[in-house]
């Protein structure tokens, strides 16, 4: 057909609020208990069909971990060549589909989950991930959805970006799939990172295996679901669930991987990427490769900012989630002028926030996402209470996993502003305070610089103009997303595009065309209308 494809314009899914008696809040309750109801048996997808190895495990919620609500198949080195085969003879008819009728597809998925699937996808990653109704709505619903339009939308204005043509010439260029398959592996703790690092590798017709994090495969069964119904060809994702060293080796050593779209710890994507740069001389095209992998998250207090504001951030930045959020605030540096009534404040509203599982909405907080992780966050409080050189515990520090892998909001104060918490991510409900001299401002400024590898998020809390100023040029390289006045958590698809440097990434943008781009290679055709019939130039004849 000779037309001209605009899609519709996308703007930011509204967030529901879930208030009493709403339908949404009705319709997530009957969706929750539905869930806790049955134990459901969760396969592979490979090829457009499910792949169980009878090789199971248990998946219950973090919060009530003797509770099972479904089991998995842990697949092998084989499901993980089956899922290469599979994509790969996927891979022409995808990449020769218009891509409006790709878009199509992503465009369904977005209104099956702002629709029909929404509170069934919510409520998995409220018992899957133990997340609260509103970190499940932002999350798995609003951001899912954001994803998928925003990128269809990026993928047009990508195509659309062509070069000029001189007289008797006609240039464009074609935004190719990467030549090969592309792996994505992806976190825990959100559920619309995990749709999207497959689903913006596919919606450049690339052909994927996408590797779920064994905590997330109960959400991420429903999204592959979606996928299709809303009608993904067979081949084009595959869901398997295979542990990371195996998918490694097996996707590593192919000659045409081409891509890998990871999120995930630093340490796991500098390991993966020394086996692609070793596995080099063999593939048939350089990898392309995006990581997102965490941060040591800081918001600094400027002496000019409002109490309240400062206290509210802190809070909600550092412990929404249980502060297992890459962008969470996990160090605090606060001036000294304002410490006494600060943590007199911070001590009133914490002591308010109530604890327990994702299924009571009065809980602001929830369990972490598993024992490793309650191991992991638990000794360093109790290295915290051994230390009262070093650091001192403000408030919290309790926790408990006889049920659920519960740990207190926990706020330590640094008395040396490289303490161990202030410098390592925790990845739990665990915040850094250290208190500092008034007149030290651009001092502490290189200090957040300094201490951490990480530059991921930040934020200055600050009514002085000037401050923010000084604050956003010291700072400039310390964070990839950056905050004024706000807590350092929260980025919106198409607008705050997210991802950082150093330590945290290759901040390549996630929710902006920058990231859309990695996944195509350019091909530029140049026609010439009426080609040369001789070799000669004009200069060439002698006067």
């Amino acid at each position: 057909m000779n037309n001209v494809v605009r899609i519709p314009s996308a703007i930011n899914e509204p967030v529901l609020q879930y208030a009493p008696g709403s339908a949404e809040k009705l319709a997530l309750k009957a969706a929750l208990q539905e869930g806790r109801s049955k134990v459901i048996d969760i396969p592979m997808i490979i090829n457009g069909k499910e792949v169980r190895t009878g090789n199971t495990k248990k998946i219950a919620p973090p919060h009530d971990h003797q509770h099972t609500i479904a089991t998995f198949h842990k697949g092998d080195a084989s499901h993980v060549e089956a899922a290469i085969e599979a994509a790969l003879n996927a891979k022409e008819a995808w990449e020769l589909m218009p891509w409006e009728n790709r878009a199509s597809i992503f465009l369904k998925a977005a209104d099956l989950i702002a629709g029909p699937y929404r509170a069934a996808l919510n409520a998995a990653t409220m018992l899957g991930q133990s997340k609260n109704a509103f970190q499940a709505e932002i999350d798995a619903s609003c951001e899912m959805i954001d994803f998928l339009r925003f990128n269809v939308q990026f993928m047009q204005e990508i195509y659309m970006d062509q070069p000029i043509s001189s007289k008797g010439i006609f240039n464009r260029v074609e935004y190719r799939p990467l030549e090969g398959f592309c792996l994505a592996v992806t976190p825990f703790n959100f559920t619309a990172i995990a749709g999207n690092l497959p689903t913006s590798m596919a919606m450049m017709g690339n052909v994927v295996v996408w590797k779920a994090a064994e905590t997330q495969t109960y959400s991420a069964n429903i999204l592959m679901k979606i996928f299709i119904e809303a009608g993904l060809p067979a081949g084009v994702i595959n869901l398997i669930f295979v542990d990371g060293p195996t998918v490694g080796a097996t996707c590593f050593k192919h000659p045409l991987f081409t891509g890998l779209h990871f999120t995930g710890s630093s340490g796991v994507f500098k390991g993966m990427l020394k086996t692609i740069y070793s596995n080099l001389d063999n593939y048939k095209s350089f990898p392309r490769f995006v990581g997102e992998t965490g941060g040591k998250d800081f918001i600094v207090i400027h002496p000019s900012a409002i109490l309240d504001v400062a206290v509210a951030n802190t809070i909600r930045g550092a412990f929404e989630y249980q502060g297992q959020k890459c962008s969470a605030a996990s160090r605090v540096y606060v001036p000294q002028s304002m410490w006494n009534d600060y943590q007199s404040e911070l001590k009133k509203h914490l002591a308010t926030v109530k604890m327990g599982p994702a299924e009571d909405f009065r809980n602001f907080v929830n369990a972490v996402i598993d024992e490793k992780s309650f191991d992991k966050i638990t000794k360093y409080i109790d290295n915290a209470k051994k230390d009262a050189t070093h650091v001192e515990i403000l408030c919290g520090g309790n926790y408990d996993k006889s049920k659920g892998y519960f740990i207190e909001p926990t706020i330590l104060v640094a008395k040396t502003p490289n303490y161990i918490t202030m410098c390592e991510e925790i990845f739990g409900p665990v915040l850094t305070v250290y208190v500092y001299a008034d007149e030290a401002f651009e001092e502490t400024l290189k200090l957040v610089d300094a201490t951490s590898p990480y530059a991921l998020t930040g934020a200055i809390l600050a009514q002085d103009r000037a401050a923010l100023e000084i604050a956003k040029i010291a700072l400039r390289n310390s964070a990839g997303n950056f905050y004024i006045n706000d807590k350092p958590t929260g980025a919106v698809v198409g607008q705050q595009p997210f991802g950082g440097a150093r330590a945290s990434g290759t901040n390549d943008k996630a929710g902006s065309k920058l990231n859309l781009l990695r996944w195509s290679s350019v091909r530029t055709i140049k026609e010439t209308l009426v080609p040369a019939t001789s070799y000669e130039y004009e200069f060439l004849k002698e006067e």
